[in-house]
């Protein structure tokens, strides 16, 4: 029964996101969930979990990407190529990202005319977890 509990514990709900326009301001709040954090996974409690993805900086390709999520809305990082992007939301409406050089820096989280997530030039098309 314990083990049971323990795997439901961490639940996280994915959902493909195909936002209407009317919706987009809304949606983009829900992006502020919760889950996990850092000292659970310092207590030897579950990692990060990895979600596949496609992202795209800026003007180039779609390619495979990963988002890890430490907690849900929170703290999460892209792995796109060799690129790693961190990012952290306050809970106030205000985003951070950091690259692997250079200062965290505020970013706007937003919906493009496609239903991609973005934030400033960085974008996620997939089975983002949004709570």
């Amino acid at each position: 029964m314990k083990k049971a509990a323990a795997s439901t514990a961490m639940a996280i709900n994915l959902i493909r996101v195909d936002p209407s326009p009317s919706l987009l301001p809304l949606a983009a709040l829900l992006v502020l969930g919760a889950g996990g954090t850092a000292a659970n996974a310092q207590q030897g409690q579950e990692p990060p979990m990895g979600i596949p993805l496609e992202c795209r900086l800026g003007q180039q390709a779609w390619q495979r990407c990963r988002m890890d999520v430490e907690q849900v809305g929170v703290t999460w990082a892209l792995l796109v190529g060799e690129h790693r992007l961190e990012f952290h939301h306050d809970g106030r409406g205000v985003t951070n990202m950091q690259g692997a050089v250079g200062a965290w820096r505020t970013v706007s989280a937003r919906w493009d005319s496609q239903g991609n997530l973005c934030w400033d030039g960085v974008c996620a098309r997939g089975a983002i977890p949004l709570d």
